[in-house]
């Protein structure tokens, strides 16, 4: 019977061991944290986004210049496949309004457990604790409460994710030993992640406070969602989502009204003002709560004078900022393995019978289920694909 090391216990790495135990391989799964899938769990607290439920062109379109190498692999395993690889756990799913997928139990606590089930059936080991630390000549070398344990399998699957959230597993370490061996990397480079804003003392009050009903843009990129005004700027769904022009040295502007116009925001701003502040009137006549004014009046003093100007500074309010939070603050990161190091099965062309993984490899996408999908999808892939190397090399 052919072995197959997993290195790395989030979804890649999970779904990489499930398909070659699948396959009739004994598998052994090393994690260098004490317990799996801990990012994975974290993903999970606030409801955890599976994949989304829309065409395929534009599911695609997410992952930017990665779309030509992950195409076959989303494809073999695409969003329904997802939802029917959940049901399979006897997880159920629900899409919600804007076609996010998730487990009807909301958390990834209940599909973890129903997975690591499956793979205990399926003579999945599992080793926690062991921390890899490259090669032993030939054999894989691991420090482990015990000392330094190695390991010689047929095959070889890097699933260890990226550089972002070290605290949960993902510290990018794996990178200097790859480099060792000659294999093509991308720096790393934070993504999903939150803005540097250094707020003045006028916006303390407005702190923890979600912008709802808006619009980013930071470059090429655009988002429509909420986001939070943090103690350190600005964190949510939207602005995660625009966070790569930022990175690209974009300015960022918010759309404080993004269902009307200027001329209609300005025909709104014409009504009679008499004794009112502005700050009144911009509440009285558009609806903008207390913090989306403070926020205008934070970016923008003084304000125009001109209603069609404050129109437009509402329409395209530009956000100063510091630049992204600390890459170990992301929710991902880009960079990692280059597509070009590896072969259309994702193994390492300088290194036969290792394949990668998950986030591992170069490619980045939002946040919206586009991020686990892939990770399914890579893991799934490279397990199949190290199923026949393993058996061509017989």
């Amino acid at each position: 019977m052919k072995h197959a090391v997993v290195i790395g216990a989030g979804p890649a790495g999970l779904m990489a061991a499930e398909v070659m135990a699948q396959a009739g391989m004994r598998v052994t799964i090393c994690e260098g944290k004490p317990s799996v899938g801990r990012k994975f769990l974290m993903a999970g607290k606030s409801g955890l986004n599976l994949t989304k439920d829309e065409p395929f062109v534009p599911f695609m379109e997410s992952f930017a210049e990665a779309r030509s190498p992950l195409t076959p692999m989303i494809e073999s395993f695409n969003a329904e496949a997802v939802q029917d690889w959940a049901r399979g756990l006897q997880q159920e799913v629900f899409t919600g309004s804007t076609g996010r997928v998730f487990p009807k139990a909301m958390k990834a606590s209940p599909l973890l457990r129903a997975w690591m089930g499956r793979l205990g059936d399926l003579g999945v080991n599992v080793n926690t604790r062991w921390l890899w630390q490259g090669w032993n000549g030939t054999a894989l070398a691991f420090e482990t409460p015990v000392g330094e344990q190695t390991l010689t399998p047929d095959v070889t699957v890097l699933a260890m994710g990226g550089a972002s959230w070290s605290r949960l597993g993902a510290t990018g370490k794996w990178a200097d030993v790859l480099a060792q061996k000659g294999v093509a990397l991308a720096p790393f480079a934070g993504s999903n992640a939150g803005i540097q804003v250094p707020w003045s003392d006028h916006m303390t009050k407005h702190l923890g406070t979600p912008l709802k009903g808006v619009a980013w843009q930071a470059g090429p990129y655009h988002s429509r969602g909420e986001a939070t005004l943090s103690a350190q700027g600005l964190e949510g769904g939207g602005i995660y989502s625009v966070s790569r022009g930022v990175r690209e040295v974009h300015d960022l502007f918010l759309d404080l009204l993004p269902d009307m116009t200027v001329p209609e925001v300005t025909t709104k701003l014409q009504a009679p003002r008499g004794k009112a502040s502005l700050s009144n009137h911009l509440r009285k006549t558009l609806r903008l709560t207390p913090a989306q004014i403070a926020l205008v009046q934070e970016m923008a003093r003084p304000l125009p004078d001109r209603l069609r100007a404050t129109a437009r500074l509402l329409k395209a309010l530009p956000i100063k900022n510091a630049g992204l939070r600390p890459m170990d603050e992301a929710i991902s990161t880009a960079g990692g393995v280059a597509f070009a190091a590896m072969d259309a099965g994702l193994m390492l062309r300088d290194l036969p019978g290792v394949f990668a993984a998950g986030e591992m490899l170069d490619w980045e996408a939002p946040t919206g289920g586009y991020l686990i999908s892939a990770c399914l999808a890579t893991g799934r892939w490279a397990g199949q694909h190290a199923v026949e190397w393993a058996a061509s090399a017989e």
